[in-house]
């Protein structure tokens, strides 16, 4: 809720609510601190364009008969990829680490809603998930993709990359407030994220798979972002994969904001 504050001249003015303001604060925090060590953001680039680099070149003429034409199926994969799941790692592992140092005990000395500083980390993310997001589409580009669909349809997919990584952030968050050692939240995100990156169609149809694997690909929340941002940067019809690509943004955001927030505000 807005909240109003009186100018010099006595005529309301309207703020942001308080958590907001100090999530922001502590994005910036978060922020700097990437400056002094850009080696997360680095890899959360580097790590997709190596994606892409090698299954271009390994897979491009047995997949799609050329490295044109697969690169234009890999492309939104490898977005969503640097978007939404490169780079969450060390999202997770910063968290703990204030944890474990003590800072975020100061926090909690402060006059600031718990949410704070799990949100300010988040929307610190959000910068990087953007300059991710150009780089790739820079590279991209420098390799041979091309757009299909218009303007708005490729700010669209970018925008549901970027909403994915949002969302799916939370499930980091709450690795990281569950765990007790960064360790182990490398670990965790280990086994979490190598399932949701590989077991999609990022870099075949769906339809190659084995049974099983198929199985756990046509259920998995990546390959339904990953399919709706192909459509929209290809310029092929849509259909409902957006719609469920968007129910799984939420169910994610729903379930593990909440599981964070809780969990952070009980850990002593």
């Amino acid at each position: 809720m807005m909240t109003t504050t009186a100018r010099t001249h006595g005529q309301p003015q309207l703020r942001p609510p308080a958590w907001l303001r100090h999530s922001l604060v502590l994005a910036r925090r978060s922020l700097v601190k990437t400056t002094r060590n850009p080696g997360p953001i680095v890899n959360g680039v580097v790590t997709p364009a190596l994606f892409m680099v090698l299954f271009l070149y390994l897979f491009g003429g047995s997949v799609a008969g050329s490295t044109t034409d697969y690169l234009q199926y890999l492309f939104p994969g490898i977005l969503v990829v640097g978007a939404g799941l490169a780079g969450m790692v060390s999202t997770g592992t910063n968290i703990n680490l204030d944890l474990k140092n003590g800072v975020t005990d100061r926090f909690r000395s402060l006059p600031i809603s718990r949410l704070a500083p799990l949100l300010g980390s988040v929307l610190a993310d959000i910068v990087r998930y953007l300059l991710a997001v150009a780089i790739l589409f820079g590279i991209g580009t420098a390799l041979g993709f091309r757009l299909h669909g218009s303007l708005a349809a490729a700010f669209a997919a970018a925008g549901l990359a970027i909403l994915f990584g949002f969302c799916l952030s939370w499930l980091t968050v709450f690795l990281a407030v569950l765990a007790k050692d960064p360790n182990a939240v490398l670990a965790f995100s280990f086994i979490t994220f190598l399932p949701l990156q590989l077991g999609t169609s990022l870099a075949g149809p769906t339809d190659t798979l084995p049974g099983w694997l198929r199985a756990w690909a046509e259920i998995n929340p990546v390959t339904h972002v990953i399919d709706a941002c192909r459509a929209l940067l290809n310029g092929t019809p849509v259909g409902g994969t957006l719609t469920t690509a968007l129910v799984w943004c939420a169910v994610l955001f729903v379930v593990f904001c909440p599981l964070a927030v809780g969990t952070y505000s009980r850990r002593q």
